[in-house]
């Protein structure tokens, strides 16, 4: 299931645009502005930000401006009362990737949303395509050619979520609460281990290759 984080400071807003997003399959994180949505994105890993303007604290220029500056690849889509030209294109050169103008339709949201995770190598079938290598999100395969590899689950959601964000560094601590959640007992070692399988898996895949950043945690490679 893919995370959504919705910054927004009109609650009721806030609200409609995160039951519309639940009921048709994504997970939602909500920040009332752009400092609690730095909390969030520090503490969570995210795959699409919907993002207001005009919000008390930080706005939606200044937030997304911090994270293309701190290397955040996540699409973003600005959904605002800002209509302008000048509004839009200020938009754009601080790094959104697409721009709504209030009162949104949801539906026409919804179909952004989807070309905006298509764009980052997601489809709509849940693949990710790196060259010859399409990974099955449903199935939790890997597959190549006429090979196929099946993956425990913990397995595959870290080698999604890595060559989903390649040349980004998560944490273990990231890693560990996007895939095992924040109720597990286990530790940051686990990942370790479970980097170990995938690359004993993989070492003869010319396509990716996942680094180890020292005192940060990992990153995947593509290799053209």
């Amino acid at each position: 299931m893919f995370r959504i984080l919705v910054v927004e400071d009109d609650k009721n807003l806030r609200i409609l645009m995160s039951a519309f997003l639940k009921q048709n399959g994504y997970e939602v994180l909500i920040a009332e502005d752009g400092i609690k949505a730095l909390e969030v994105l520090d503490a969570s890993l995210v795959d699409l930000m919907i993002c207001d303007i005009m919000m008390p604290n930080m706005d939606g220029y200044e937030l997304t401006s911090d994270l293309r500056k701190a290397n955040y690849t996540l699409p973003i889509l600005f959904v605002t009362a800002k209509e302008t030209f000048e509004d839009k294109k200020q938009g754009f050169l601080v790094g959104a990737d697409d721009y709504m103008v209030k009162p949104i339709d949801l539906e026409e949201m919804l179909l952004r949303i989807t070309a905006l995770l298509r764009r980052c190598g997601i489809i709509n079938e849940h693949k990710l395509i790196i060259g010859d290598v399409i990974l099955d999100y449903d199935t939790l395969t890997v597959i190549k050619g006429s090979e196929s590899v099946l993956l425990p689950k913990k397995e595959f959601y870290l080698l999604f979520k890595l060559l989903n964000y390649p040349k980004q560094i998560f944490t273990r601590g990231q890693l560990m609460q996007e895939i095992w959640g924040l109720d597990t007992e286990a530790d940051e070692r686990t990942v370790d281990v479970h980097i170990k399988r995938l690359r004993e898996k993989f070492s003869d895949y010319s396509e990716f290759e996942i680094v180890t950043v020292r005192g940060l945690g990992y990153k995947a490679e593509i290799k053209s």
